[in-house]
């Protein structure tokens, strides 16, 4: 099994779960956020981001994973987005 398959089946056993995305974005800046992880596909995966008051999509290819551009972090059931950010902040 090459890594994006290994990539792919460790984030298809966490379908429904919550994730912190971080996200490079070049030139040092970084974009954290907070959803959940909604579906899983051969090349890509997507993520529901809470952003303000709406929920958008997001998705994401397992090589961006694996080249590190993006982090993702898979959180508890039990533990509050609220809580992190007060931790963060």
């Amino acid at each position: 099994m090459n890594q994006m398959e290994i990539i792919k089946n460790e984030l298809q056993q966490h379908l429904g779960k919550k994730v912190i995305l971080k996200a490079n974005r070049g030139r040092k800046k970084f974009v954290t956020r907070y959803g959940i992880l909604k579906e899983v596909y051969p090349s890509l995966f997507k993520v529901d981001v809470k952003n303000g008051s709406e929920i958008t999509t997001a998705t994401f290819t397992y090589s961006d994973v694996l080249t590190k551009t993006v982090k993702v972090t898979i959180l508890d059931d039990d533990v509050n987005f609220q809580d992190l950010k007060k931790k963060i902040s």
